[in-house]
């Protein structure tokens, strides 16, 4: 059973390829491959999704992760609470999304699909800072995207 899902699409820049339907269909594939994971105890979420351009990006990196450049997501977990909600916002910076799926000569919405449910992961407390960490959250990464026809994001084309 996938877990309730309360999401805010926020945009900071516009961008018709990625409505608030599109990217709430990746949120819940994500919420949905972490349950069945069972890494994470939660029954619903409450996530934000902010989409924004290069300067927010930046500032937002600069600010909260000493990192002046802007990434391509962004991800700020508060956690689960006692009730089972996982909380957590969401900031993706469409101009580094755009140009990274042109370098790696990736289909955009495929990357998009791939870095939504990254974040995702992230806001539910997955990481991948350790090896034996990396290779679970990919694993589910991969498999989740799988399930909606998207390649293994991590193996070259």
């Amino acid at each position: 059973m996938t877990p309730d899902l309360s999401l805010s699409v926020q945009y900071g820049v516009q961008e018709a390829r990625l409505p608030r339907w599109r990217l709430r269909r990746w949120a819940e594939r994500a919420l949905a491959g972490a349950a069945e994971d069972g890494l994470v105890d939660f029954s619903a979420a409450e996530l934000s999704l902010r989409l924004v351009g290069t300067a927010e990006g930046r500032k937002l990196n600069r600010e909260f992760r000493g990192r002046d450049y802007a990434t391509n997501v962004l991800t700020f977990e508060y956690g689960v609470d006692p009730l089972g909600v996982a909380r957590g916002d969401i900031v993706m910076c469409v101009p580094v999304l755009v140009r990274e799926a042109r370098e790696q000569r990736k289909d955009l919405l495929d990357h998009a699909a791939h870095l939504t449910i990254h974040g995702v992961l992230h806001a539910l407390g997955y990481d991948h800072i350790k090896a034996r960490d990396a290779k679970r959250m990919e694993a589910l990464e991969t498999a989740t995207l799988a399930r909606i026809g998207i390649a293994d994001p991590y193996v070259a084309a």
